[in-house]
C-alpha cells in the first residue's frame, strides 16, 4: 500500500498542476499592460457594460487563449476580432488570458432559486 502511494503521489501532483487555471500560462501583470485595446469593447477589466461584447473577466484562461487563436486563424469569423488579434503572439494571448481570467466577473448567479 505504501509503495502504491509512493508512486501515485508524484503523478497526482503533476496532474494537479496541469489542471489548474494557470495551466494556460501567461503573466496577468503583462496581460494587463497589453489589454488597453481590449478595454474599448470588453471594459477595463473585462466586464463589458455593452451586451454586444462578451464579458472576459473570470473566464477560463484556456478558453480565452483558444478563442483568440481561433480568431487569428479564421476558425472563428469576426472581422473586428480578426483585426485585433492579427499582431498577437501566442505569449500575448496567454498573458491576456491570464489577466482577464484573474479578474472578478460582474456576472452573478440568481439569488432566488
Amino acid at each position: 500500500m505504501i509503495r502504491m502511494v509512493y508512486y501515485a503521489l508524484p503523478l497526482t501532483l503533476a496532474l494537479s498542476v496541469i489542471t489548474t487555471p494557470a495551466s494556460a500560462g501567461g503573466d496577468p501583470n503583462v496581460g494587463k499592460e497589453k489589454s488597453a485595446l481590449c478595454a474599448g469593447c470588453h471594459g477595463a477589466n473585462g466586464n463589458s457594460a455593452n451586451s454586444q461584447f462578451p464579458i472576459l473577466a473570470g473566464q477560463y484562461p484556456e478558453y480565452l487563449v483558444r478563442a483568440l487563436a481561433d480568431y487569428k486563424s479564421g476558425a472563428r469569423n469576426n472581422p473586428i476580432m480578426k483585426g485585433m488579434v492579427t499582431g498577437l503572439s501566442p505569449d500575448d494571448m496567454r498573458d491576456l488570458a491570464a489577466y482577464f481570467s484573474s479578474q472578478p466577473s460582474a456576472l452573478s448567479s440568481p439569488t432566488n432559486w
